[in-house]
């Protein structure tokens, strides 16, 4: 019998702990992933909206800070962890209630500043420790739902408020944002996407035939403005992101780095999640793949998003901080990976492959100028699609009333009042409803057979 071929780690350059690869010299570059990374850059994009909004940049000042924030997306996959790269996208509307609480401009770009230095720091001390797995696995699952849901409220919330995107751009908002529902999530469809070859083809780009067709239909209706294209290479204002940094408005105070920690924490919490799913999706693929060894660890993900926010915080602040994965396009790679080596050479050629799309297409100016009308789109769908996700997740948390009701009420507060006043109330409501002694051990199971035995007498 023959001896079976054990997988072989993709070539590559061994720089300390990291596993540094080069397109052309240690992977191929995939044209699928190619395609996606030149539709899915709009998604970076869309930030433009949030920076020139609450944060009181200029759209110069904001196109260069997401070019640059683009390129350092490169790092992670370049340096051996496999996933895609993105933002921390659950924050972004617990980020807008905070910035909320600031006056746009240099004020809130201070918040944002203290609030990413937070982060990085949080990365670094539980990377470096390994304490991140013993903070997140000691949660109550009452509290991590209510962060989620919390979230997933805020994100809804953003788009109907009075005076919102949805009142101001109505059909375009709700045609786009349930058709992207509908792709994602739906039973029929997924039946139609099983026997049609062209939903399976638009499947594999996620959110972004929504938001192409929501864009369309804006267009036509008028509900947004047709766009003035221009030609050449976008430049990036230097000036304009200096203008910006903490070296030109100043550094936070101690006051806005204490108005932070809470956000900043509910970020790392959210952050670790995403982390074990994209564990999941990597282990999972490579049940498909045994020509492949993979080779990373959290600690290696841990420093660099430390690298990634330290730098945005200095230099290019980013309201959607420097998250480890882009979930979305990191199983969109990961499902095709599993195809076998023809399909993809490797899970890194697939990973970089769609980062260096992503972060050369935004240098097309006639495709950003094409774009640029149509921002709040991608944003609005990406909040709503964000919004959904939370709530399912966050409930999927909870086992029994108790949880329910700390977990919602947790929600609502931290979705109207911030992440401060959201976790204070959650703890309080922790420690006086889910407790029988406040001071005393009691395992989780131990609650939930005990609620379960009360419903089964009801």
């Amino acid at each position: 019998m023959k001896k079976q071929k054990q997988p072989e780690v993709q070539s590559h350059w061994k720089i300390g702990n990291y596993q540094m690869r080069l397109p052309f010299i240690h992977y191929r570059l995939e044209t699928p992933e190619l395609i996606q990374g030149v539709v899915i850059f709009t998604i970076g994009l869309s930030m433009i909206e949030i920076m020139t909004g609450p944060l009181g940049m200029s759209y110069s000042a904001a196109l260069a800070i997401v070019i640059f924030g683009q390129f350092f997306m490169l790092l992670p996959p370049m340096l051996g962890v496999p996933f895609v790269p993105g933002f921390i996208t659950p924050l972004i509307p617990v980020l807008i209630v905070f910035l909320g609480g600031f006056e746009p401009g240099a004020q809130a770009i201070q918040a944002l500043i203290a609030l990413q230095l937070i982060v990085a720091f949080i990365f670094l001390i539980f990377g470096v420790t390994g304490l991140g797995r013993l903070f997140v696995t000691k949660l109550p699952a009452s509290l991590k739902a209510g962060i989620l849901i919390g979230a997933g409220i805020a994100a809804i919330m953003t788009e109907i408020e009075p005076g919102g995107r949805l009142a101001e751009t109505p059909i375009t908002l709700i045609i786009g944002g349930f058709l992207c529902l509908y792709t994602m999530f739906s039973r029929s469809f997924r039946k139609l996407h099983d026997k049609n070859r062209f939903l399976r083809f638009i499947a594999n780009y996620g959110i972004m035939p929504a938001i192409i067709i929501a864009i369309l239909i804006g267009w036509i209706i008028q509900e947004y403005p047709s766009p003035q294209i221009e030609w050449g290479i976008t430049i990036p204002s230097l000036t304009a992101m200096w203008n910006v940094t903490p070296f030109a408005i100043g550094f936070p105070g101690w006051d806005i780095f204490i108005a932070a920690v809470p956000t900043a924490v509910l970020a790392y919490i959210i952050a670790y999640g995403d982390i074990i799913v994209g564990d999941k999706l990597i282990e999972r693929s490579s049940t498909f793949r045994p020509d492949e060894k993979i080779e990373y660890n959290s600690n290696q993900i841990h420093i660099l998003t430390f690298i990634r926010n330290f730098i945005h915080a200095l230099f290019f602040p980013h309201p959607g901080l420097a998250g480890p994965i882009f979930t979305a396009g990191t199983a969109s790679v990961a499902e095709r990976y599993t195809f076998g080596k023809k399909a993809m050479q490797s899970i890194f050629s697939g990973t970089n492959s769609l980062l260096i799309s992503l972060s050369l297409a935004i240098f097309i100016l006639p495709l950003v100028t094409l774009f640029q009308p149509f921002l709040p789109i991608a944003l609005s769908i990406t909040l709503i699609l964000t919004g959904y996700l939370c709530i399912t997740v966050g409930i999927q948390q909870v086992n029994n009333e108790k949880e329910i009701g700390v977990a919602g009420v947790m929600g609502i507060v931290l979705a109207v009042y911030g992440a401060a006043y959201g976790m204070v109330v959650g703890v309080l409501l922790y420690l006086i409803i889910q407790r029988e002694n406040i001071f005393a051990q009691k395992t989780q199971s131990q609650e939930n057979l005990k609620e379960n035995e009360r419903i089964e007498k009801i």
